[in-house]
């Protein structure tokens, strides 16, 4: 069996220290782009023909969101996101007043949700009651019940670690964008809100979906190509960043149960599990290991070293956007590509 190995490393609180700190810690933060306010930026389609209306004024919290929204808007929408391909933790974004502002001059709100922006979803509260949120989390909740965590094919892989101590998530991971059905059931909720919020632009919020849906072509053929013909492979991962993709691609999820569970309560792997993790990859007992370059350290380049030394294939991911990417649909297709690469399938 050809094994292939995926890494992701969740950006994590703990982590995002001064930069010395950073260089002497396990895992370490590699920053990605601005940050905090400097971070905050306008958006809008600049191929898209004329809005026939004024532009609804979107803030969204987070850039995963933030570049599916501004294709969605088009010139019809000024979309401002706070975080884009930030190095600051979302889940621990201390928001300036200026932030409270521009919530308050929104007409939509969108957020991740399910704790990973706690602060979004109360300066929407609070800096903008009655304005119209669309909780990607939320949204997406009931869709677990179909997500019978088939990517998860051990005692101790059940999203566990996620109710303890750490990032309190509940039951769901919140890396929803990494779930194709959650980026459509999103896509459609901020296009309906849009089509009340401005319902004489409907049309033109219409063809904008309808544009999106197109521009995901390859995106959906890759999730299809590989769910296909690579249903059953098995993974490792640093961090669950990427598992709903993984779940979403029929991918099992082989981590040692102990190294997760730390990784998820943001502490270090104990010697016992981090040996675990390191057996597993130097007996090949997986196909791939997923590793997110946004992230390095002592301990994800010791996991990705032996991932390499025993012929295991590394797939690199990130958590956010990658700077430069032309959307979030060529983020997530050269990501895709590389993992169809790794598990020996054609897309």
């Amino acid at each position: 069996m050809e094994t292939v190995i995926v890494i992701a490393v969740l950006i994590t609180s703990r982590r995002r220290v001064a930069a010395a700190l950073l260089l002497a810690s396990p895992f370490a933060l590699i920053a990605c782009g601005s940050s905090g306010d400097d971070a905050t930026r306008a958006t809008a389609t600049s191929d898209a023909p004329p809005c026939p209306v004024t532009p609804v004024e979107v803030v969204v919290s987070v850039d995963q969101w933030g570049e599916i929204v501004s294709e969605l808007g088009g010139a019809c929408a000024n979309v401002t996101t706070l975080l884009a391909s930030s190095s600051v933790d979302p889940h621990d974004y201390e928001p300036s007043p200026a932030d409270a502002a521009k919530f308050g001059d929104a007409q939509l709100i969108v957020i991740n949700g399910g704790h990973y922006d706690e602060w979004a979803a109360k300066l929407a509260a609070s800096s903008a009651p009655g304005v119209p949120v669309v909780d990607a989390v939320e949204l997406t909740a009931h869709d677990e019940a179909g997500h019978d965590e088939a990517g998860h094919d051990e005692a101790g892989h059940d999203e566990a670690g996620h109710d303890e101590a750490g990032h309190d998530h509940g039951a769901q991971n919140p890396h929803v964008w990494y779930d194709p059905a959650a980026v459509t059931t999103v896509s459609d909720a901020v296009t309906t809100e849009f089509k009340k919020l401005a319902p004489q632009a409907a049309d033109y919020f219409t063809q904008r979906r309808t544009d999106l849906g197109q521009a995901f072509a390859s995106y959906d053929e890759a999730v299809a190509a590989i769910k296909g013909s690579a249903t059953g492979k098995t993974y490792a991962a640093t961090e669950a960043v990427f598992d709903p993709m993984a779940a979403a691609l029929g991918l099992q999820n082989k981590t040692p149960q102990g190294y997760q569970t730390a990784s998820n309560n943001e502490t270090d792997p104990s010697p016992a599990d981090l040996n675990a993790f390191l057996s597993l990859l130097r007996d090949k007992g997986v196909d791939v290991l997923i590793y997110n370059t946004q992230t390095q350290g002592s301990v994800p380049e010791q996991i990705r070293g032996a991932a390499e030394q025993a012929g295991v294939p590394v797939v690199e991911v990130t958590e956010t956007v990658t700077p430069g990417a032309d959307s979030f649909e060529a983020w997530q297709v050269d990501q895709l590509t590389s993992l169809a690469k790794a598990l020996g399938v054609d897309i």
